[in-house]
């Protein structure tokens, strides 16, 4: 039986998840039971008239802080049972860094809750009682969580298991095995004089595979050196590394 995961997204531009989440792959997953996401409008969970979500910040300060009654109350009345036992994750430029393993890790799980930040960020008491990690897609500020809840809800829902048409695909990516991906090639075989390398046409499946490897690991090597330092690497490999090594100096 395929497994099922279930997003929950509080936000207060649900509109915004309309368009990017309804296409391409992820739209097949939805469609198909893989992955089911749900947006929550965090204004539906206040109780005055002008469905406020934020307040100037105590001893003042600039911008707004969002506030922890409707996070609470959204948090409890979406969750119901599951409340307190799921992943609760604010998008923040606080948070650490999001990565494959991350997103592997994220993937276990068959329920995870979002709350995108928004103004100057949240009351510190949300972050206390309710957030159970902080995740940022990078050291740059954006205008809220949205735009980092797509990329997440992206990667992980690439690790589900029937997501993707062949299983190999994800486990061939980039940063699977925190290495960058080898060089592809498809037709023409030769192309304004460039061609495909011969061991790719030989259909010999032993040396291309050592050549895939090899190449995802000079590939590494050269743009994301600091990979390899996570990276499981086999004797072959780091006798590989050593002689780009020996090249460099």
């Amino acid at each position: 039986m395929t497994k099922s995961v279930r997003v929950d997204i509080i936000t207060i531009f649900p509109q915004m998840f309309h368009g990017p989440l309804d296409y391409s792959i992820i739209k097949r997953a939805r469609e198909r039971g893989i992955i089911d996401i749900y947006f929550h409008d965090l204004r539906d969970f206040t109780e005055d008239k002008h469905k406020t979500v934020d307040d100037a910040p105590y001893s003042g300060g600039a911008g707004m802080v969002m506030k922890p009654e409707p996070i609470f109350k959204a948090a409890r009345d979406i969750l119901k049972e599951d409340y307190g036992s799921v992943p609760f994750i604010l998008m923040s430029p606080q948070g650490r860094i999001f990565n494959q393993e991350k997103a592997k890790e994220l993937s276990k799980f068959q329920r995870i809750a979002i709350l995108c930040g928004h103004y100057e960020g949240v009351d510190e008491r949300v972050r206390e009682r309710l957030v159970t990690e902080e995740i940022s897609i990078g050291d740059y500020v954006l205008t809220g969580g949205e735009l980092p809840a797509m990329v997440l809800i992206d990667a992980v829902s690439r690790m589900l298991p029937g997501v993707l048409g062949d299983p190999e695909s994800a486990v061939n990516e980039s940063f699977y095995y925190s290495l960058l991906e080898y060089p592809q090639y498809t037709r023409p075989r030769e192309f304004e004089g460039m061609k495909v390398p011969e061991v790719l046409l030989s259909g010999n499946h032993e040396e291309i595979r050592k050549w895939r490897r090899r190449e995802s690991l000079r590939r590494t090597f050269i743009r994301r050196p600091d990979l390899l330092e996570k990276a499981d690497l086999t004797e072959e490999d780091k006798e590989f590394l050593q002689e780009l090594l020996k090249d460099e100096f």
